[in-house]
C-alpha cells in the first residue's frame, strides 16, 4: 500500500501540455467584457461592486497559465479570493467567477500528484474558510466542495483517457515496429544471406571453376535485384503512405522452392505430411517463414553440412515443423541463437499460439522445431 501511495505521489506532469492557444486569448477576451456587464447591470444589488469588479476581472489573464502552471495559478486566484472579504470586508459576487472552475479541472488534468494534493488542499481551505467567516452558508459550503469535486474529477478522467489512449497507440507502435522487424529480416534480411552464400561460394570456387563463379554472380544480380524492389516498396508505404502491392503470400505448399541439390550449398529435402492445403492463410504463411528462416541459417552457419531435411506434419489439432542438418555448431551459430532470427521467428509462433525452439541437436547438427496450433488463436 505504501509503494502505491509512493508512486501516485510521485507521478509527474502529463506530457504534451499547450501552452497557450487562440482559444485562451477567445476566452479572454470575452470574460472581461462580461465581468464589466454584469458589474454594470448589478450594481445597485452588489454589497462591493469595484471589488467585485476589480478582483474577478483581474483575476481572468490566470487562464492563460492555468495549463503550464496549474498550482501557481490556484494559489494566486483561490488565494486571492479568500483574502479579499478580510481587507475588504466583501467576498466577489459575481456569477461570471465560476470561470475559476476551469482551474481545478486543469490541476488535475495537467498538474502533478504533488500540485494537485497542495492544490486541493487551498481550495477546500478557502471555502471552509469562507464558511468558517459566515461570507457564505454551509449549503453554499457544500455545493461549492461539490463543484470543486465535478471539476477536479473531470479533469482527472480526462486525463486517464488520454493517457489510457496514449498507452494503446505505443502499443500499437511497438507491436508494428516488431512486425516490421520481422518482415525486414524475413525478406530483405532473406536475399541478403542468400547474396553472402552465393559469393562465399563464388569466392571459394573461383580458381578451380570460373564457371561457378559466373553461376553465383548471375544469382547474386537476381537476389539484389528482388532486394531492392522490396525495399523500395517498403519506403514507398512508409513514406508516402501507398497501399502495399501486396502478392500472394508463401503457403505451406511453397516449401518445394526451398528443396533441391546446390553446387554450393547442402541439398535440402522438403516432407510434407497431412493435408497441408486446408490450414489457414495464417498458419501457412507462417510455417514458410519458419522454414525459410531455418534453411536459410542452416546454409550460412552449418559447417560441412550436406543436407537439410525440412518436415511438416499436420494433423487436426496442430502444424509441427522440424528442420535439422547434419553440420558441425559453430561459435557464430551458437551466438546467432539469441540473435534477431531467433527472437522473430519465436515471436512469429507465439502471436498464432504456438512455439517455436532452435539448439544443438543430439550427436551432429542443429534443430529448429516449431508447433502452430491448426487454428490460430
Amino acid at each position: 500500500m505504501q509503494g502505491l501511495l509512493r508512486s501516485v505521489w510521485d507521478e509527474p506532469r502529463p506530457p504534451g501540455a499547450p501552452a497557450r492557444v487562440w482559444r485562451d486569448w477567445a476566452l479572454v477576451a470575452v470574460l472581461i467584457p462580461l465581468v464589466v456587464l454584469e458589474v454594470a447591470v448589478r450594481w445597485s444589488g452588489l454589497h462591493a461592486p469595484a471589488v467585485s469588479l476589480v478582483v474577478t476581472a483581474g483575476l481572468v489573464p490566470a487562464l492563460l497559465w492555468r495549463r503550464t502552471r496549474p498550482l501557481l495559478m490556484v494559489a494566486i486566484v483561490f488565494g486571492t479570493c479568500a483574502v479579499t472579504p478580510l481587507v475588504t470586508g466583501a467576498e466577489p459576487e459575481l456569477n461570471t467567477l465560476v470561470y475559476v472552475t476551469l482551474l481545478p479541472y486543469a490541476l488535475f488534468r495537467w498538474g502533478s500528484a504533488r500540485e494537485a494534493v497542495l492544490g486541493l488542499g487551498i481550495m477546500f481551505a478557502k471555502v471552509g474558510l469562507s464558511a468558517a467567516l459566515g461570507d457564505i452558508s454551509l449549503g453554499e459550503a457544500g455545493a461549492g466542495f461539490v463543484v470543486l469535486f465535478a471539476a477536479m474529477t473531470l479533469g482527472a478522467a480526462v486525463r486517464y483517457r488520454v493517457g489510457s489512449r496514449q498507452r494503446e497507440l505505443d502499443q500499437v507502435k511497438l507491436l508494428e515496429r516488431e512486425r516490421l522487424a520481422r518482415d525486414l529480416h524475413d525478406t530483405v534480411a532473406h536475399h541478403v544471406s542468400a547474396m553472402a552464400i552465393r559469393a562465399q561460394a563464388g569466392l571459394a570456387t573461383a580458381a578451380s571453376d570460373p564457371a561457378a563463379a559466373t553461376d553465383a554472380l548471375r544469382l547474386i544480380e537476381a537476389e539484389a535485384t528482388k532486394a531492392l524492389a522490396e525495399m523500395r516498396a517498403m519506403v514507398r508505404v512508409l513514406r508516402r503512405g501507398e497501399p502495399a502491392e501486396r502478392a500472394p503470400a508463401p503457403l505451406v505448399s511453397d516449401l518445394d522452392r526451398l528443396a533441391g541439390s546446390s553446387r554450393t550449398g547442402p541439398a535440402v529435402e522438403v516432407e510434407l505430411v497431412g493435408d497441408v492445403d486446408a490450414l489457414p492463410p495464417p498458419v501457412g504463411t507462417a510455417i514458410f517463414r519458419l522454414a525459410q528462416e531455418s534453411v536459410t541459417n542452416a546454409r550460412r552457419h552449418a559447417r560441412h553440412a550436406t543436407r537439410i531435411q525440412v518436415r511438416v506434419d499436420v494433423d487436426d489439432t496442430a502444424v509441427r515443423l522440424r528442420v535439422s542438418d547434419d553440420g558441425e555448431a559453430t561459435a557464430a551459430r551458437t551466438a546467432g541463437s539469441r540473435g534477431y532470427g531467433l527472437v522473430g521467428m519465436m515471436e512469429r509462433a507465439g502471436l498464432l499460439g504456438g512455439t517455436c525452439e532452435a539448439g544443438p541437436a543430439p550427436g551432429r547438427g542443429w534443430t529448429v522445431t516449431a508447433v502452430l496450433p491448426r487454428a490460430a488463436s
